[in-house]
């Protein structure tokens, strides 16, 4: 593009009160993902992720340990950042709630809103969930026998002199918003949830303050009380780009072009979070995407349960990355839960996707193509000055076909994406070697070996780059097993639609050990 077009993304900030789990992890890969192929293409990317520290749980868990509850969050905030690091999550933004400067940016927002009239004080009394920091309907609370369906546990009665954000003068505006923005909440089932919602049971103004709590924010207008933490973390998304005391920053990347969020906090995202940005004068964000659920799979039972922190039945992302590699726990999700709506994991399941799309597809294509003109031709394919390759997947336009995967990532459809990339294209471009057999051909007629494999390689070079957004690290190490003309670093999606001609003597790059490939994904015995 000619001039950098800016791409700000967000994922929900998570609480602390206890490490990340697979469920956490998959919003991140999803809006690294997108992250990293916007970069790819060319867009001046802001990507912001963070903690939700201010609150009740997070306190009660430093008391629990014997910590200052800043000491907690602050190592906590630590401990989150080397999980998502370790996935390497590419973010450029990492906020906690519970430092100044968010804090002092936040006091400024809820006192705009309240100096235009949105604000008001008044009693307050309903069922309050700690684990989902909300009220909850009188409804809710007989449907489940006073449980929150959420958490399974006894709400607790709370009465208290609160300040209320007018939330239902807002129910008109944002049904005419959803409308004229139908892209705004994706996908269109969560849409069409939070539509129902708001006609048939309306919109209540909402309690966000707290009173008698020594954690959290003051509310600049009246000390005694604390904000209440969802009208403090919603937040995160602008005082981290600048809101409050560096503009320009803020002017240049809101609104967010794609927020992510679990699909269990959409109504905050998608009704209270446009509404409160509206009271301060401020424009909504363009979209908003609730992804699912990561289930666990019992792999004898077949019985299934929600990854939770709360529950107490978590699967450690660290587990899966130090066996197995990130890339092998970003393929994995990517590939086995759409992202729209819910997936499951089970180690058996794992084991399964990984042996065979990982350590035998790729992991085994890439072997063959660095081992057999090793040993056969000095790693030089041939004379490839202006040789375009042949195509290997037949009646394949690839034009069309890359087109078609871009549209499934710019989408958030990346199942969709990854299941094209494996096989319709990895799996009849192994097909073709299979066919041909190179390692059989080199003992009768070397130059048409060297064909094969030099029409293979440019397969493997154009499915490394469609894969730079799911599984970054070994992408990258395909592609440079070769000296391929254009550096890693500018590659896009473009240079994948066409076949081109290579430098003169094309050849391989790759290290050896001891003479033979280092395994791209060793097979899980």
């Amino acid at each position: 593009m000619s001039t950098r077009e800016r791409f700000y993304l967000t994922t929900a900030i998570d609480y602390p009160n206890s490490r990340p789990h697979i469920g956490t992890a998959f919003e991140k890969l999803g809006a690294d993902v997108q992250a990293r192929y916007r970069r790819m293409q060319g867009y001046d990317v802001l990507f912001l992720m963070g903690n939700d520290e201010n609150t009740v749980k997070v306190s009660k868990r430093a008391a629990e340990l014997g910590l200052e509850t800043q000491t907690y969050c602050d190592d906590m905030a630590r401990q989150f950042r080397e999980v998502w690091d370790a996935l390497g999550i590419t973010y450029d933004v990492f906020i906690q709630t519970s430092h100044a400067r968010h804090q002092q940016c936040c006091r400024k927002f809820i006192q705009k809103v309240y100096d235009n009239g949105h604000i008001y004080k008044g009693p307050y009394a309903g069922w309050y969930c700690e684990g989902c920091e909300e009220f909850k309907t009188d409804k809710q609370h007989a449907e489940n026998n006073g449980l929150c369906p959420n958490h399974q546990r006894p709400l607790i009665r709370r009465e208290e002199e609160c300040y209320f954000f007018r939330l239902s003068s807002f129910s008109q505006r944002l049904l005419d918003y959803y409308q004229t923005h139908p892209e705004f909440i994706q996908p269109e089932s969560r849409r069409n949830e939070l539509i129902s919602l708001i006609q048939n049971e309306g919109l209540r103004d909402i309690n966000i303050s707290r009173k008698g709590e020594s954690w959290g924010i003051r509310i600049p207008f009246d000390e005694e009380f604390t904000i209440y933490v969802w009208f403090d973390a919603l937040l995160t998304y602008i005082t981290g780009i600048g809101y409050g005391d560096d503009r320009a920053t803020f002017d240049k990347y809101w609104p967010a072009d794609i927020q992510f969020i679990g699909k269990d906090i959409t109504r905050f995202h998608c009704a209270l979070w446009p509404a409160m940005l509206w009271a301060a004068g401020e424009q909504a964000p363009r979209q908003v995407f609730g992804h699912g659920f990561v289930y666990r799979k019992d792999d004898e039972t077949g019985q299934r349960v929600k990854e939770s922190k709360t529950l107490g039945n978590v699967t450690e992302p660290m587990d899966l990355i130090t066996k197995f590699s990130a890339d092998g726990f970003r393929y994995y999700f990517l590939r086995e839960c759409p992202f729209p709506s819910d997936g499951e994991f089970s180690w058996g399941r794992f084991t399964e996707v990984y042996n065979s799309e990982l350590a035998n597809n790729l992991g085994n294509l890439l072997s063959r193509l660095i081992t057999i003109p090793s040993k056969n031709f000095d790693r030089v394919f041939s004379d490839t000055a202006g040789v375009v390759p042949q195509p290997v997947v037949p009646n394949l336009n690839l034009a069309d076909f890359v087109a078609t995967v871009r549209g499934h990532v710019e989408s958030c459809r990346y199942n969709l994406a990854l299941q094209a990339i494996v096989l319709e294209f990895l799996t009849p471009t192994n097909q073709y070697l299979e066919a041909n057999a190179p390692w059989k051909l080199v003992k009768t007629d070397k130059e048409a070996a060297k064909r094969v494999l030099f029409n293979a390689v440019q397969s493997l070079r154009i499915a490394s780059i469609l894969l730079k957004p799911f599984i970054p690290t070994a992408a990258e190490k395909i592609y440079k097993s070769f000296n391929f003309p254009t550096p890693w670093d500018q590659v896009r999606y473009e240079d994948a639609a066409q076949l081109l001609a290579q430098p003169d003597n094309l050849r391989v790059t790759a290290e050896l050990e001891d003479g033979k490939v280092k395994p791209l994904f060793p097979r899980i015995d």
